[in-house]
């Protein structure tokens, strides 16, 4: 424990941001999750994808970029760690496209 009266405070305000940044940082994880949920049942479909499936998939592709994108606005997430998760996002969807239109 700090015994300086502004350590004190720096300590206060850092638990403050600490629990904030975990916020979002799990919130972006569970979108970033529910997606290649998707991802997967779509996989797994013996039958071939539909419009709506991608018109889905484009929607939660949409959410994870945006979840993604305000982790990195606001420092939580590098900026290569979160082009890296986007790109990875995206080739899964493509391979899913491609399927679709064979």
């Amino acid at each position: 424990m700090p015994n300086i009266r502004s350590a004190k405070k720096a300590l206060k305000q850092n638990i403050k941001k600490q629990k904030k940044n975990l916020q979002v940082k799990n919130k972006m994880k569970k979108v970033v999750k529910d997606l290649n949920k998707l991802i997967q049942e779509i996989e797994k479909s013996t039958e071939k994808i539909t419009a709506e499936n991608l018109k889905e998939l484009q929607a939660g592709l949409k959410l994870s970029y945006k979840a993604i994108d305000k982790t990195t606005k606001n420092k939580i997430l590098k900026k290569n760690t979160a082009s890296r998760k986007k790109s990875k996002l995206a080739k899964k969807i493509n391979i899913l496209e491609k399927r679709e239109k064979k």
